[in-house]
């Protein structure tokens, strides 16, 4: 597919990138925090904790089913217009959260407020390896997720905070507040991007039929599902388990958080070096992280390590599987980059619910760290037979986008 690139001076890049970043340390709040607080928000809407839990699916079925939506109905709507307008709906879903007056109502709103996240990551990601040039690609797309995250080390600590002291809500409204600065701030950084020169809902449908799409997406469903087995219980985990006060918790989602801001820019740039050795390391890594982070959780520093490396391996996978479904959806792009995180987020609810799965049927808070190792094995298979399947094909025409 002909592409115009679209050249940039190196201030103009960073500009974007930091409004793109914003956008995603806004979603990356929403999403986490959801976690950070799910002990108040049970006891604020009256469920139990493993309850509670299914908002966090419902969020990430809502990224699920918005990614590919979004990306086929506007496949011809100029970039920076779809970016705002995503940012815009985010916006009102985070406040429709904050006044839901019931689960059922949270639950829902919930699902609203995931429909723009892949589709909105997707486009970001397409609009920085554009600006960024196929040499740097990864690294590109490593810094708009660094907005992610960021949101990890500081949003979430801080929206758990707010969360703690003012009440559940504001967290939430917190989340909103930034989605309405990304609007300003890609309104003004960002230049005006066409479309994808040819781009359609017939060429973006065309991506279904690429086994290798969905291959690398099934790396990020299964691969990543360990994340979220640890994240969306760390809470517990760490007052029931480790027996550290409650208000350790924003802790221990900060150094989580640093974790994954220093495996997403390892990620980019192993990914920019060698594709294929750089997701056997990020997967290698996974599983050893998590397995030896099960048993180190029974004290407070050791279980702050634990998840310093969990967060940084399980991150690394972001940006790596990005710039490889840029290179395997030929006309697909916008639908493969927005589907990523639709698999990121199936990742999530797969996380979750193995991971009250497990506690429920009595293995202990500490169980969910060994469902990790499980999720890590499965997503090297597929990423095996990914590679095996490579071997039997044209090598794969690195695209500039």
């Amino acid at each position: 597919m002909n592409q115009t690139i679209i050249t940039s001076p190196q201030a103009r890049l960073w500009l974007v990138l930091v409004a793109l970043g914003l956008g995603g340390f806004g979603i990356g709040t929403t999403e986490f925090v959801a976690m950070g607080l799910i002990q108040e928000i049970a006891r604020g809407v009256s469920v139990s904790v493993t309850q509670a839990g299914h908002m966090i699916s419902a969020y990430a079925l809502g990224v699920v089913v918005g990614a590919p939506l979004i990306a086929v109905l506007s496949a011809k709507v100029p970039r920076k217009g779809l970016l705002l307008i995503l940012m815009l709906f985010f916006a009102l879903g985070n406040f429709a959260t904050a006044f839901a007056s019931n689960f059922h109502e949270l639950v829902i709103s919930r699902f609203i407020a995931g429909l723009p996240h892949g589709a909105y990551f997707g486009v970001a990601a397409l609009v920085a390896a554009t600006l960024a040039g196929p040499q740097k690609r990864a690294q590109a797309v490593s810094r708009v997720m660094l907005g992610l995250t960021i949101a990890t080390v500081i949003g979430v600590p801080f929206a758990t905070w707010l969360g703690q002291h003012f009440g559940w809500r504001s967290g939430f409204v917190f989340a909103s507040a930034i989605g309405i600065l990304t609007i300003i701030a890609i309104w003004f950084a960002m230049p005006k991007m066409p479309a994808p020169h040819g781009a359609s809902m017939r060429s973006e449908l065309s991506g279904i039929k690429k086994p290798q799409m969905w291959l690398t997406l099934g790396i990020a469903s299964i691969g990543f599902g360990g994340m979220f087995s640890v994240y969306t219980y760390v809470s517990p985990i760490l007052t029931d388990y480790t027996h550290v006060d409650i208000s350790y918790v924003p802790i221990a989602l900060s150094v989580w958080g640093c974790g994954m801001v220093t495996g997403g820019l390892v990620g980019g740039w192993l990914a920019d070096r060698s594709m294929k050795k750089g997701l056997y390391i990020i997967l290698f890594s996974i599983i050893v992280a998590f397995l030896i982070g099960a048993f180190m959780m029974s004290n407070l520093y050791s279980a702050l390590l634990a998840l310093f490396m969990m967060g940084a391996t399980g991150m690394a996978l972001g940006p790596a599987l990005q710039t490889r479904l840029m290179d395997v959806a030929g006309e697909a792009q916008t639908l493969a980059a927005s589907l990523n995180h639709s698999a990121f987020n199936l990742a999530n609810a797969l996380g979750a619910w193995l991971g009250g799965v497990v506690i429920n049927l009595g293995y202990g808070w500490k169980s969910p760290v060994l469902v990790g190792v499980a999720l890590g094995a499965g997503g090297l298979v597929i990423l095996m037979i990914s590679m095996a399947l490579d071997q039997k094909q044209p090598k794969l025409h690195v695209l500039s986008s």
